[in-house]
């Protein structure tokens, strides 16, 4: 979510083994790792869950965040006009529960790989986006400190995101989104509280993040804020590098499964993931280095093949072509490539081509019965990723099965249903990230 092509929809990327400013201290070390609950937006169990949706509705709401999105990463990356008047608030896909302050006050945040600050909304607060749960007041923490101009983490941020008030030398932000969101207030820095699943809460301080004074746009009123898991200096990963060693991990629940189970996202050294299964590709540098950028090399329609050249006349493979992205739903492609990749479906697939009827979807197909649908095979740099139909194609009506990939004319994307049911590991020290294929109801 923020504009700089650096947004809270800014997806992660160039990753620093150890982050440059090292953790000021920790009054609790989370050794050998801690894990949260992600809850996604459309589970049962989030309050955002709205059960008079249809399963078509969460979709096509989804389908709305992506487009959104994914204009943050690039401008102009897809053609947006058609869908902006329907565009729900852009408040990210999972939700995590964090504790923030002395004494402590909960807050929910969106989990975001696309963003570095984390940041919440601040009393006093003028004006903020309509929150249902209590603004963190700061003159109510013991712990609470402010950084002031010229410090680390504050000459961290871009120069045109940081300001200095005159009169007292705090160290001010000013953070602007894709989709015309904002926030703006103080660097700062507070303790943080971390329910972990699986022992005691993990207490975390100082963390440097922002206290928002002003803020508006795009966001849920359920979500105080964000809390920023991408690659840069001022994200949360970076700040715990030490502790953490650079490593967390996510299975993402499929959304068919999610009435009962949240997905998982751990931290620390015992995110790590091993086994025969597991498949890694290197993590590309390049800016801004909030972003996870990979290489995509091709995709598979079952024994057909088609190399993934982003529209390059001379046939090569741009090196960090795609983003990984847990906060996108669909998978965004080269729109050239795209047309090709079309084509091989449609000549796969054994069953009438038709239109989404909703005007949502560029490739769906009609059928009475089921559909034999092929393994479409992910070729990244050293990792060959088989994605299953349910990461593939989703259901859009009773007797309609839709291609959750669409073209783009920017970066490529490998959004969140691309994912699910895939433990994925990052490891910023040695600059990769993992795939190994798993039932994550049971992670």
């Amino acid at each position: 979510m923020a504009t700089t092509s650096f947004g809270f929809v800014t997806i992660v990327i160039c990753f620093i083994s150890l982050s440059p400013f090292p953790l000021l201290g920790a009054a609790a070390s989370p050794d050998p790792g801690f894990s949260l609950n992600l809850i996604h937006r459309d589970s049962p169990l989030s309050p955002l869950y709205n059960p008079n949706h249809t399963d078509f509705d969460r979709l096509r709401n989804a389908f709305s965040r992506s487009i959104s999105r994914v204009n943050v990463f690039k401008t102009k990356a897809v053609d947006i006009n058609s869908f902006q008047n329907d565009l729900v608030p852009n408040g990210g896909e999972y939700f995590m529960k964090m504790s923030i302050g002395t004494p402590l006050v909960e807050v929910i945040v969106i989990a975001d790989t696309g963003s570095d600050l984390t940041w919440v909304q601040c009393l006093p607060c003028d004006p903020c986006y309509r929150q249902k749960s209590p603004l963190f007041d700061p003159s109510r923490s013991s712990s609470y400190r402010h950084m002031l101009c010229g410090s680390r983490f504050c000459n961290a941020l871009d120069v045109s995101e940081q300001a200095c008030a005159m009169d007292t030398n705090i160290c001010e932000y000013h953070y602007s989104y894709g989709d015309k969101s904002y926030t703006n207030g103080n660097l700062a820095t507070e303790k943080f509280t971390i329910g972990s699943t699986s022992s005691r809460p993990v207490h975390l301080s100082p963390i440097v993040f922002g206290c928002g004074t002003g803020n508006g746009g795009t966001f849920d009123e359920l979500g105080s804020g964000i809390v920023g898991l991408g690659g840069g200096a001022l994200s949360l990963v970076s700040q715990l590098s030490s502790i953490i060693k650079g490593k967390f991990s996510y299975c993402l629940v499929p959304l068919s499964e999610q009435s009962n189970v949240t997905s998982k996202i751990k931290f620390g050294t015992d995110s790590v993931i091993s086994g025969p299964q597991v498949v890694s590709t290197p993590l590309v540098s390049k800016q801004p280095d909030t972003y996870y950028y990979v290489t995509l090399e091709a995709i598979s329609v079952g024994n057909k093949r088609l190399p993934y050249t982003n529209g390059l006349l001379n046939g090569d493979v741009e090196e960090g072509n795609v983003i990984i992205d847990s906060g996108t739903t669909l998978t965004f492609l080269d729109s050239e490539f795209f047309t090709e990749l079309e084509r091989v479906l449609e000549e796969t697939v054994k069953a009438e081509r038709v239109s989404d009827p909703r005007g949502l979807f560029s490739v769906c197909f009609r059928s009475a019965g089921d559909i034999d649908l092929p393994v479409i095979a992910v070729h990244f740099t050293d990792a060959d990723v088989k994605l299953q139909p349910l990461n593939t194609f989703v259901k859009a009506d009773e007797d309609l099965l839709c291609f959750t990939m669409i073209s783009s004319n920017q970066i490529g994307i490998f959004g969140n249903l691309a994912q699910m049911d895939f433990l994925v590991g990052y490891d910023l020290e040695k600059r990769t990230v993992s795939f190994e294929p798993t039932d994550c109801t049971k992670h």
